[in-house]
């Protein structure tokens, strides 16, 4: 059988199915993973994700032709099967589960094997034909226990705080924000969000989503702010809205933290290593759970992760993709707030 996905200009295309995975041009069909912007573009004739997701792509896309679809559900198009199932990236994140003849092919879309609070865990589908990401596809990438990273958050906000400090955490407004504030001990102070990052806890908390109470900027006494944590996006970072917090300590939450030149690049105080994505066991404990033989890498360490997996037994290649990383498809959307 013909391969069931190829790339072509528009993005990954299912050739039987006639409709597209996460495609960066426009397209009829689009079935989307999750609402991060290099996955979820603009011009769309119809849309289709998880229904967890459906709030998110609504709000940063606007009035589009979307249709939800639950976690396991099936729905069936020019004879391809298609389901969507949980991925552990962030809120209403998806693998793309298509089967036609027989065959079974999964688009991984981003995730992370580590549950959290935040979204609906990973699930191993079992498959033939695995298209995994690689963003952390080196085996230098290990995380340590997400509640190890915050605790070590709420310690440094706790010093701050008694130090008559605010703290400045810079990350994603989407999915890391709402984890880190899943994860923080609201007891250390108010906790403030930019306007980039309010509307999205407010996505969350309407799918269920436990988060603590948060504040925007002017709902705050300017004295309690130096007990503060103050939540937001990595291009807020030496804009005129965090000059009015006088003197803070920052910090940026990313797995990118690992490395020491990505901190000193960064210039913060701190550096925490938290990722919504697959650390290196992570992606291999992933694709050995689909039981597949065939495995396509995208978006990341591509020739590295190629590589180990036919030295393993694997028939391996790669797809060149024009996903990245989610800093960087934010940094044009942040609103000033």
């Amino acid at each position: 059988m013909a391969d069931m996905v190829v790339v072509r200009k528009e993005g990954l295309y299912c050739v039987p199915g006639g409709f597209y995975i996460d495609p960066w041009r426009p397209v009829d069909r689009a079935v989307i993973t999750h609402g991060h912007a290099d996955h979820a573009r603009p011009g769309h004739a119809h849309y289709l994700c998880a229904t967890p997701g459906m709030g998110i792509l609504r709000t940063r896309l606007g009035d589009i032709n979307l249709q939800g679809l639950a976690y396991g559900e099936t729905l069936e198009h020019h004879g391809v099967r298609i389901s969507l199932h949980p991925a552990g990236h962030v809120l209403g994140s998806a693998q793309v589960r298509m089967e036609y003849q027989g065959e079974v092919w999964v688009a991984s879309g981003d995730y992370k094997v580590e549950p959290d609070a935040t979204c609906t865990p990973f699930e191993p589908v079992r498959c033939h034909c695995f298209i995994t990401e690689s963003t952390f596809g080196l085996p230098i990438y290990r995380w340590q226990a997400q509640q190890s990273i915050f605790d070590d958050m709420n310690a440094w906000w706790r010093r701050n705080a008694q130090q008559g400090r605010c703290s400045v955490m810079l990350c994603y407004a989407f999915g890391k924000a709402q984890r880190i504030l899943s994860g923080l001990d609201a007891s250390l102070g108010p906790i403030v969000c930019h306007g980039a990052v309010e509307p999205l806890n407010r996505i969350y908390r309407e799918a269920g989503v436990a988060l603590p109470p948060t504040v925007m900027v002017g709902e705050v006494d300017k004295a309690a702010l130096r007990q503060a944590l103050v939540l937001a996006p990595p291009s807020a970072a030496g804009s005129p809205w965090i000059r009015r917090f006088g003197e803070f300590s920052d910090a940026f939450a990313s797995g990118w933290m690992q490395l020491r030149g990505a901190r000193r690049r960064r210039a913060v105080d701190r550096g925490f290593v938290l990722s919504d994505h697959a650390d290196w066991p992570g992606l291999m404990q992933a694709i050995c759970a689909t039981g597949a033989q065939r495995v396509i890498v995208t978006h990341g360490s591509i020739p590295v992760m190629v590589r180990w997996l036919c030295q393993n037994g694997y028939d391996a290649r790669g797809f060149d993709t024009e996903y990245g990383d989610e800093e960087a498809g934010e940094a044009g959307e942040v609103a000033d707030a």
